[in-house]
């Protein structure tokens, strides 16, 4: 679903927190999107981008629970959560990043990027956590040492 950008009104950071939260308790469902029912980690970035947007800018293709570790290790690089990202959000510089900005990891340190969250503090951050549910995390150093990006919503402010 690709199209214009049906922006309600430019979010604020407070906003994109609030919206994040809203997520809390909902039930880890791979590739789920849908608040209080099941999400993933791209579930949870998609559902709050369709509260601040009203519509989705792209649909993901179906992927798996290894989201290509196989071929990565290969030595095919690709990287769709990043790609995505970047022609989705905006990329900030690690040192920029503040609550309401999208994070990406690599949860293996030289494995492709496949794990998103959104932050909510200097030292934390939100994620659908596999076999958990959304919740609210600190930003440990395990998590800055896997930061694959940090991007911004599109007009955040």
């Amino acid at each position: 679903m690709s199209g214009p950008l049906e922006l309600k009104s430019a979010p604020t950071r407070a906003a994109i927190v609030d919206r994040a939260r809203g997520w809390l308790g909902t039930p880890y469902v791979h590739q789920a999107s849908a608040k209080g029912a099941g999400t993933d980690c791209l579930g949870l970035i998609r559902g709050v981008w369709r509260e601040l947007y009203g519509s989705e800018p792209e649909l993901p293709p179906p992927y798996g629970p290894d989201w290509n570790e196989r071929a990565f290790a290969k030595g095919a690089r690709a990287e769709p959560l990043l790609e995505a990202a970047r022609r989705n959000l905006v990329e900030r510089a690690i040192e920029a990043c503040a609550p309401g900005d999208v994070l990406i990891f690599r949860v293996v340190r030289d494995g492709p990027a496949k794990h998103c969250g959104i932050v909510t503090a200097p030292d934390r951050f939100i994620h659908a956590y596999a076999g958990r549910a959304v919740l609210e995390s600190w930003l440990s150093r395990w998590w800055t040492e896997r930061t694959a990006g940090v991007f911004a919503f599109p007009e955040a402010e």
